[in-house]
């Protein structure tokens, strides 16, 4: 079974601009990525919610593992069953509504790998993780109260899934403007979690994806360049985004693992380059360093916490500052308290990873 991304109905005409702005129409080609049980499983993170709408597709980079993928590198698939009392109150609000399938998944192995991490590489570039890992980041880790790491969202309004039930009624929306319910309430703990290790943070808020999609990611760079100009302290800026992976029969995916008996949402850290000179990004080595560091320790930390971490011919402004990165907080078929656990999680790894650049 063939899977991949669901396309929001964008205009002809903003679809001319999004793909002159990457230099390639192929980024809106169809995402094929790790095989699952004999399926193919998209497993890029490349969506955005609208609100009140259905997922949209700005992030599109053509995602396909090569010919030598085996089933080794399969995502462990389990089909998740609602209780009968939650099933039935639920069903109470949807009468003669259609529901679909979410299927819960755990995203392991890819086509590039070193000691404990994942890498889905979907460029021709020959990765050199073991140096990635063992070179010095591009900053040094401060004793300061003045900010270290700045936290923003291009698209604020993504969101998740009520409850846990295993399967979603097609009137169902990914997305929201109250920030208690979107992917603003991840970034709080994820900024909760980085504070708790004494250091510093900025949390931008700002709705970059409202009024319109189009445009939000030069909206969010008009912020990161501001906090960056005010705050020369900052080091790390992190774009928390959710992904959304959904087939062509509009089954969920839903990638979670479990730490401490509770489950949480997958993460998937993305890093971009330059390789066919589109962009002006010519410090991209300096963000996968950063990269494969929270790959690392956050898979030594929190076991089957990422899915590979994905590395192509995109930039998402990650050109701003050294260590700038995109990370995709579970899916819109996860939980909010599931994302938000892994916010938690994600804080410490971050924390950890900044302390260790001491000069």
């Amino acid at each position: 079974m063939r899977i991949s991304e669901r396309i929001c109905k964008y205009t002809l005409t903003a679809f001319a601009v999004i793909t002159s702005i990457f230099g390639t129409i192929s980024a809106y080609s169809k995402i094929t990525g790790l095989t699952m049980n004999g399926s193919s499983v998209a497993a890029a993170g490349l969506s955005m919610a609208q609100p009140g709408g259905a997922s949209d597709f700005d992030k599109t980079d053509s995602l396909k593992h090569s010919d030598t993928d085996t089933d080794a590198d399969t995502a462990a698939s389990v089909q998740i069953k609602a209780s009968p009392d939650a099933a039935e109150s639920d069903k109470d609000d949807h009468i003669g509504e259609e529901t679909y399938l979410v299927t819960e998944s755990l995203f392991r192995e890819s086509n590039a790998s070193y000691d404990n991490f994942y890498v889905k590489n979907s460029t021709d570039k020959t990765l050199d993780l073991r140096g990635y890992l063992s070179s010095a980041l591009p900053f040094e880790y401060e004793e300061t109260t003045a900010p270290q790491v700045l936290i923003v969202h291009t698209h604020s309004t993504e969101a998740y899934m009520d409850s846990d039930l295993g399967y979603y009624y097609e009137s169902f929306s990914p997305g929201n403007v109250d920030d208690s319910k979107n992917i603003v309430r991840v970034g709080d703990a994820i900024t909760e979690s980085i504070e708790e290790e004494g250091i510093a943070v900025i949390h931008c808020k700002k709705h970059h994806d409202e009024p319109s999609y189009l445009g939000a990611y030069d909206s969010s760079a008009e912020s990161i360049n501001e906090y960056l100009a005010e705050y020369p302290s900052i080091k790390i800026v992190l774009d928390i985004h959710r992904d959304s992976i959904t087939t062509d029969e509009n089954e969920k995916i839903k990638p979670t693992f479990t730490c401490g008996g509770k489950k949480a949402a997958q993460i998937m850290i993305m890093c971009g380059n330059d390789n066919n000179g589109y962009y002006d990004f010519p410090d991209w080595e300096q963000n996968m360093s950063l990269a494969v560091k929270l790959q690392s320790v956050a898979e030594t930390d929190y076991p089957g916490m990422t899915r590979p971490l994905y590395f192509g011919d995109f930039m998402y402004n990650m050109n701003l500052a050294p260590g700038s990165l995109l990370i995709e907080m579970g899916t819109d078929a996860n939980t909010l308290d599931e994302a938000v656990y892994s916010g938690e999680m994600l804080g410490k790894v971050i924390a950890k990873v900044l302390k260790a650049a001491k000069g």
